[in-house]
């Protein structure tokens, strides 16, 4: 029978288009998360990032919880869970206050991020994350500690993660429709990025392509904090099938070839290497049908040949066009992909490496894949006991916007309707 929770449990729930995953971690008191037990399903209610079933996608997270839950020995309560559909929004608001040259106190710091608290207007969307993310004394910028310096001025960068609200609620409702408390939904880029980047890569610049099996999100990351993103609506799910209608397969058969024969790349072997087909409605006395892997090869390259250009158009925009010292990592599902990363290599121009989640204790090899790294990211979040502006308490003291931004300008009372 399993026990109570003890106290400091993390357990981290990833709703995906393709499986649901938790994870049960425990902080350690020199400050490392072991892991404690994790859980997997298949998902059948989610499309694209969204919710399409709120039944089964319920099931799928009970039954990946309680399969956590059994390895852990111990019962949990509250998850952090993952939103990774399209229409995500991150920007960067900036805001500064007069100090009048005394000495930085932690009140001074209070009353500048209450007062961001109404700097910020979602503008209808639901916001996910405010975060303060550094700090800057009479304009020297990227201070993170400024208490006990005097300053004329103090100012703050608030990052903010907005998007839709109704599939937000779509993805809370389901998880407590599973008997379980959300502590807190979280963007699936900011959560990969924890996993799979190291402080400096994140400061100096890199990209993040998360290819899923619905989607494909594409951040960047400068400066410390995840600078943009975007989202294009295909991932390998799409491969699977294209393999699937090619040869006149089921989709169970089309997955298991694409792990064990698929590639990026191919070679003057491929085209001698033959592939039992198995067909979806085989007929009796019906001779199989073989294929060499190239044309399997050529199936996937197909479907890789319109989803880069696509990831090189969204990082154009994003401002990584130039691949001089431009990293891009790739995870994600996607990235288990046989040659993925010498293929993108080549065809964008830059360095390209698969990030694998990192900085967890007794996490299994199952679930040490690229496609597991929002998982472990969303544990190392909770972990990190984030500040929040929407916890705090609303404040009417003046402040001066050092570089106004279009998307947000105030925020109202839509805070108060948002996790």
């Amino acid at each position: 029978m399993a026990k109570a929770a003890p106290e400091g449990l993390i357990t981290a729930l990833d709703v995906g288009s393709s499986k649901v995953s938790a994870l049960i971690a425990q902080r350690t008191d020199d400050g490392q998360l072991v892991v404690l037990g994790t859980g997997q399903r298949e998902s059948r209610g989610v499309k694209r990032g969204y919710v399409a079933d709120m039944h089964a996608t319920e099931l799928a997270i009970r039954e990946a919880v309680e399969q956590a839950e059994r390895i852990a020995g111990t019962n949990i309560e509250n998850v952090w869970v993952s939103f990774s559909a399209g229409g995500l929004i991150s920007d960067i608001v900036k805001l500064e206050a007069d100090l009048g040259g005394h000495r930085v106190e932690q009140s001074d710091i209070d009353e500048l991020l209450k007062a961001g608290r109404d700097a910020i207007n979602p503008q209808g969307k639901m916001v996910l994350h405010a975060q303060p993310m550094r700090y800057a004394v009479d304009g020297l910028a990227g201070v993170k500690r400024p208490i006990g310096l005097h300053a004329d001025r103090l100012g703050v960068d608030i990052h903010v993660v907005a998007t839709e609200g109704s599939p937000v609620r779509n993805l809370d409702l389901c998880v407590r429709s599973a008997h379980l408390e959300v502590r807190s939904i979280i963007a699936a880029p900011l959560a990969t990025g924890l996993a799979c980047l190291t402080e400096e890569e994140r400061d100096l610049g890199v990209a993040l392509v998360e290819i899923g099996a619905g989607i494909t999100n594409v951040s960047v990351f400068q400066g410390g904090v995840l600078s943009g993103l975007a989202s294009i609506p295909i991932g390998s799910a799409d491969i699977t099938d294209d393999i699937a209608s090619a040869f006149g397969t089921a989709r169970a058969w089309a997955e298991r070839t694409k792990c064990f024969y698929g590639s990026a790349n191919i070679s003057p072997r491929d085209n001698h290497d033959m592939i039992d087909v198995v067909h979806a409605s085989p007929e009796e006395g019906a001779e199989g049908t073989r294929i060499t892997k190239a044309q399997l090869i050529a199936v996937i390259r197909q479907r890789l040949e319109r989803l880069v250009p696509e990831i090189q158009k969204e990082l154009v925009k994003l401002g990584m066009q130039d691949p001089v010292g431009r990293q891009i990592v790739l995870t994600g599902g996607g990235a288990e992909l046989k040659g993925i990363a010498d293929y993108m290599q080549q065809v964008l121009g830059s360095t390209v490496r698969v990030g694998r989640p990192k900085g967890l204790v007794a996490l299994p090899e199952a679930h040490s894949g690229p496609g597991f790294a929002t998982l472990a990211g969303l544990a190392c979040f909770a972990a990190s006991d984030p500040i929040d502006l929407r916890a705090l308490e609303p404040t009417h003291q003046m402040v001066t916007r050092a570089s106004p931004r279009a998307v947000f300008s105030r925020l109202l009372a839509a805070f108060r309707a948002n996790y």
